[in-house]
Parts: C-alpha cells; structure tokens; sequence
C-alpha cells in the first residue's frame, strides 16, 4: 500500500509541476494567443490531475490529511469554472453543470468556515487556514451566482472570471510548491501566495474593466 502511495505523490507531483510551468508560461505569453490557449490546457489537466490525486492521497492510512483534500477540492473547482467561464462570452445563462461546480463549492467553503471557527476555538492555529480558504471559497462562490443571475449584464465578465479563477488555480499550485517542494510549512507561506496573487488579480480586473477599456480607446 505505502509503494502505491508513493507512486501517486510521485504523479501529482510531476503533474503539479507541469501545472505550475505552464501556468506562470500562460501569464507571461499573449494572452488570447495560440501558446497561451496550448499552455492553459496543459495547465488544466496538469492542475486537475494532481489535484484529483491529491484526494485519495488524503485519505489513505498514515496519510489522513482533511485540509489538503479540500484543498484539492478548490483548486479542481477554480480550473473548471476558469474554463467554464470562456463559454459566456457566447451563452447567456449558466447551465446545471455551472451551478453544480459552484453549489458544489460553496457547501465545502462553508464547512471549511466551520471545521475553521471549531478549530481556532479550541486554541488550534490550523483554524486559522481553515477560516482564510473557506472565506476565499465563499467569497468567490457567492460571486459566481451573482454573475449567473445576469452573465452578459457586464462586458467582459466572463473574462474577469476567467482571469480570477486560473489565477487562483495558480496560486494554489504556488502555495503546494512552496509546502511541498521547499517545505516551508508556516502560515506565511500558506497565506502569502493568495494575498499576492489576489492583487493581481485585481490588477487584470481593472484593466478589462469596461471603464478600463473605454479609457484606452479616448
């Protein structure tokens, strides 16, 4: 058993690591290009599948981990609603798939809320990650449905959405980098990554924002 969960860290790290590459790859190149469509699927399916690795890890024997299988939860929501999002730059209305994905998510955000409060309550620091992540899951969650209300109210919206949630995926593939790969296990390095990634997020907001849009072209 122990040989066969070896070999599963071992695949969702390489497949973490394919993610992060061409993830920082798709900030860097044009976006709308031909590489960056090429290296935002790679980045897909290397982000999905070690994160959907990452699950069953959790869980084994000697390897129980809740936080890190939620964790895994989060980031396979972010990929798939960042992709998911692409499509309303045609459709009107959000499908049953869409709303299962983000209802999916705000369950898990609020019962990370609550195993966060219980657990910071009982003087257990760990609470603190539970609050920080459930809150960010909400948070976004909440503003799905709100964009499902009316997705074309807002020109580019779906494109805000898209931005936000790669790059948060790519936040999380950062942040497993970091505890994993240079073991760094405080709550700096936990929070660090989200706190810079969200300004940058907010960054690319503001600049395909209508308002961002029609300035340039005065």
């Amino acid at each position: 058993m122990e040989q066969t969960i070896k070999i599963l860290i071992y695949i969702h790290a390489f497949l973490g690591g394919v993610g992060l590459i061409t993830g920082i790859g798709s900030i860097i190149v044009k976006k709308g290009s031909s590489l960056h469509k090429k290296l935002g699927k790679l980045f897909s399916i290397g982000m999905i599948g070690s994160s959907v690795i990452s699950m069953p890890i959790a869980m084994m024997p000697n390897h129980e981990n809740l936080f890190l299988l939620l964790i895994g939860l989060f980031t396979v929501y972010l990929v798939l609603i960042g992709n998911r999002a692409l499509a309303f730059k045609i459709k009107t209305e959000a499908d049953v798939v869409d709303k299962v994905i983000s209802g999916s998510m705000l369950f898990f955000s609020i019962l990370m809320l609550g195993i966060g409060l219980y657990t910071f309550l009982n003087t257990n620091t760990m609470g603190i990650l539970y609050v920080f992540f459930g809150g960010f899951g909400l948070l976004l969650t909440l503003k799905d449905f709100q964009f499902y209300r009316n997705p074309q109210k807002t020109k580019n919206a779906w494109l805000i959405s898209h931005i936000g949630k790669m790059i948060g995926a790519l936040i999380a593939s950062f942040t497993a980098f970091i505890i994993a790969g240079l073991h760094i296990g405080n709550l700096v390095a936990w929070t660090l990554p989200t706190v810079l990634g969200t300004i940058y997020i907010i960054y690319w907001k503001r600049k395909v924002s209508p308002k961002a849009v029609a300035s340039k072209k005065l």
